[in-house]
């Protein structure tokens, strides 16, 4: 069993600052990229930003310079600093695993069960 809890969510103004967390736990072996995606009332579930076991990322062009994704390792915990917030990052915030249980299984992905970030103007 595999759980991810998203913290960190909430309201903020427009220019303000937001960080999320999300730990993973259970009978967990390895974890290979975790990521944080989102998604807005009426819109598809996007990417946000998504970060290797070895520190490699990749944002969303719309967060670029302003969301910093960064992971503890030991911990199994990943979060997102999201600075300059804008009322269009207006969004349940999901946190995504990929990961293996064993040694031996396949990676699976894993989904938290999101988080609400809402940016007043």
């Amino acid at each position: 069993q595999v759980q991810l809890v998203e913290s960190g969510g909430g309201l903020v103004q427009a220019g303000g600052s937001l960080r999320l967390s999300c730990a993973a736990s259970g009978s967990i072996f390895s974890i290979n990229v975790m990521g944080w995606y989102r998604q807005a009332p009426g819109k598809q579930r996007e990417l946000v930003a998504r970060i290797t076991r070895g520190g490699i990322t990749n944002y969303a062009d719309s967060v670029k310079g302003r969301f910093a994704i960064s992971r503890d390792n030991a911990k199994n915990t990943v979060y997102l600093q999201m600075n300059t917030l804008k009322p269009e990052d207006t969004a349940v915030y999901y946190c995504a695993a990929d990961l293996t249980t064993t040694p031996w299984s396949v990676m699976q992905d894993y989904w938290g069960q999101g988080t609400q970030v809402t940016v007043s103007s």
